[in-house]
């Protein structure tokens, strides 16, 4: 107790020295809590417009079919495994895909193509494949009038094939059964734009699609992919290690978007790196700032040291009346810092800063930086702050629990 008031005394002597020293580290804080809430905010955004253009937060493959895709590996007994999934309170949405390699005829030209079948109603829930379609309409399962299944084309690829809507769009691939697939589709919408994920791709219904490859319908169904949206991104790797334990099938792999999309996730994580760097930095000066302070305030008690080690006080309580001193001013900077930071990272989260240039991210535009208010944007710091702030103590601390009685009362 003697100690405490030791150390609430000591900070107020110098009152201008500690003021000062309250704002280096709560300006330290409120960088840093500024720092990480716009770096998680954005690349909190980044990931929703990315996992929910198409990608989806979880998804489910037969084994090793991300790293050699094959029209013959297919999940199997899709229905249960559909009822499975959506029963989990945690599903947003679940869709699932049949991919097929094709060549496209429209007009007089032919070019290579991403054949999608979709699960039309499942898709619209899980991914924003409906609000991308720029002209014409979101297809339906249903025959069209004309007795064509109807189509959707990325926006490249219409301009390639020189096709519009209401044209006829020929695609030929092979089917499951080695036989030749070809068929007539009717265009019923164009999607995205020339940078946009869909830009070379069609999209069929999935009977549709099952019928042109000729894969398996109904309790007999068939799929390549299962993309699942959960009600949070953060879910994703949990959930998916779950999953892969609850489906006890050897044959599927339950794999998160930072496993499907390794290379973008990588490419994060370095640049998230690259900020931790600049939060160092800012530390980095706050401390010396810290040291310089800390160190000043011991050597001007140098004498006051010597009384008090002269008159029985242990090394151990001068060590702690210093740590205490610092701990208390880092306390009180990170509740000074807290008060600055949140309501800005709160407008942060709310309205963003606009960005001069919008980015195009596979057809959605990327043009508002975020920030994010959470238990790590405040926590981070003042762990940081007060660790810091301890860290550099140690050495005044140290001399002055070391110092001699003798030539601490010859000092000047």
């Amino acid at each position: 107790m003697l100690i405490a008031k030791l150390a609430f005394r000591n900070i107020l002597r110098n009152r201008r020295r500690s003021l000062l020293t309250l704002l280096s580290m709560g300006g330290g804080f409120f960088l840093l809590c500024l720092t990480l809430s716009m770096s998680e905010g954005s690349y909190s955004n980044i990931i929703n417009i990315f996992t929910q253009d198409h990608t989806g937060h979880v998804q489910i493959h037969h084994t090793n079919y991300l790293e050699r895709p094959s029209l013959y590996k297919t999940i199997n007994n899709l229905d249960s495994i559909l009822a499975e999934v959506e029963a989990n309170p945690q599903v947003i949405g679940v869709t699932p895909r049949i991919y097929g390699p094709s060549l496209a005829y429209g007009k007089n030209k032919t070019f290579p193509a991403q054949v999608i079948g979709i699960d039309t109603k499942r898709e619209a829930l899980t991914t924003r494949l409906k609000s991308k379609v720029k002209q014409g309409q979101y297809i339906s399962s249903d025959i069209s009038k004309e007795g064509y299944f109807e189509a959707m084309i990325g926006y490249s690829l219409a301009n390639n094939l020189a096709l519009t809507v209401g044209d006829e769009l020929v695609l030929i691939s092979q089917g499951i059964d080695g036989s030749i697939a070809n068929d007539i589709f009717l265009v019923k919408g164009i999607v995205g734009d020339a940078n946009s994920y869909e830009k070379m791709n069609v999209y069929l219904s999935l009977p549709a699609m099952q019928q042109f490859l000729s894969m398996g319908q109904g309790e007999n169904s068939q799929a390549h992919e299962l993309a699942i949206t959960l009600a949070h991104q953060q879910l994703a790797q949990p959930f998916a290690q779950t999953l892969q334990k609850q489906l006890e099938v050897s044959e599927l792999t339950v794999a998160p978007w930072q496993v499907v999309e390794s290379s973008f996730y990588n490419s994060m994580q370095a640049d998230k790196k690259g900020s931790y760097v600049s939060m160092g930095i800012i530390i980095f000066i706050v401390s010396i700032g810290v040291l310089n302070t800390i160190l000043m305030g011991t050597l001007e008690r140098t004498r006051e040291f010597g009384v008090l080690k002269a008159i029985g006080t242990r090394p151990l309580s001068l060590f702690n009346l210093i740590i205490l001193e610092s701990l208390i001013l880092a306390v009180i900077s990170c509740l000074f810092g807290l008060l600055l930071s949140l309501p800005v990272c709160y407008w942060l989260a709310t309205s963003g800063i606009p960005m001069p240039e919008p980015i195009d991210m596979g057809g959605i535009v990327f043009d508002t930086m975020l920030g994010e208010v959470s238990w790590y944007v405040v926590i981070v710091p003042s762990v940081v702050v007060i660790a810091s702030t301890l860290l550099v103590s140690f050495i005044p601390a140290i001399r002055a629990a070391q110092i001699s009685p003798l030539k601490a009362l010859q000092a000047t």
